[in-house]
């Protein structure tokens, strides 16, 4: 088809081409394949779910590299459902993690049972509580935690195939937990006056066996070199540096996201950092 090309440039192109048609003339290179990304939810709400804010992130990032994306989630109940106007359990209640979790998707969603490596290019887990709570029992036991079966093995699937595993905000513990020896940042080992208030958590991390390693959620640079007053032939950039921590050995990409508390464009904009490593690690 020809009429991408417009009607005038596909008749110049026709007579171009000669007897031998259009067989060595192309109007456009062949596309590559768009990548074929997974993500994995673990119900709806930060406190007892996947962190809506992280996940639509992801999907809006994976959007915007053309990624293909189907949505997973354990078939399984609830740790507990929390009350979020009160941050307190509701006592009376019970949900299933999947049912939740298909608020996000949109109703277009699977059991993570049915998640194979062979189908996807990536793995992407964003955070909340659920990570901890329903994918693992990380809140409840720490280093000592248990990882959701179909978790585990997923996330093994995924390193012994050679592809990339995206995670946010605490989900990283997931890879600690199961990956032996894999690098991941939830941001700083320090709370900082609360800047940072889960920072306790690459303690842990640490005593899993991983690496932790020291990360922003943005880096900006001072206004003097913003305006190059200081530094007139330095000025590069105006944009902030998002950061993720990318572990190429184990393809395993990860950024702090909501483990700092600061603006939400800079979580934003974190997640499009580790969402853009692991689409280039897909070779997408």
């Amino acid at each position: 088809m020809l009429t991408s090309c417009g009607p005038a440039l596909s008749t110049a192109l026709r007579r171009a081409a000669g007897p031998a048609g259009l067989a060595s003339f192309h109007c456009s290179a062949r596309r590559r394949r768009s990548a074929r990304v997974a993500v994995v939810l673990s119900g709806c709400g930060v406190y007892d779910g996947t962190e809506i804010h992280e996940a639509s992130a992801v999907l809006v990032h994976l959007s915007r590299g053309g990624a293909e994306v189907h949505m997973y989630a354990p078939d399984v109940p609830q740790m507990h459902v929390i009350d979020h106007s009160k941050g307190q359990p509701a006592e009376a209640e019970s949900r299933n993690v999947l049912v939740e979790s298909a608020r996000i998707a949109r109703g277009k969603i699977a059991s993570l049972a049915n998640l194979t490596t062979s189908d996807h290019d990536a793995v992407i887990f964003p955070g909340g509580f659920g990570a901890a709570k329903n994918l693992s029992t990380f809140a409840v036991d720490g280093k000592d935690c248990k990882v959701n079966r179909e978790v585990e093995r997923v996330l093994k699937d995924f390193h012994k195939a050679g592809k990339p595993i995206g995670l946010c905000c605490i989900s990283p513990v997931l890879a600690a937990k199961v990956l032996s020896g894999a690098e991941v940042t939830v941001g700083h080992e320090e709370e900082e006056g609360g800047k940072w208030p889960y920072a306790g958590t690459a303690g842990a991390i640490k005593e899993l066996g991983a690496k932790h390693c020291v990360k922003e959620v943005t880096i900006s640079f001072p206004d003097d070199f913003h305006l190059g007053r200081q530094h007139k032939m330095s000025v590069f950039s105006l944009t902030p540096f998002y950061e993720a921590h990318v572990d190429a050995k184990n393809k395993v990409v990860t950024t702090p996201a909501f483990m700092c508390e600061t603006e939400l464009h800079k979580i934003f904009d974190g997640i499009g950092a580790m969402v853009k490593n692991v689409l280039k690690l897909a070779g997408k």
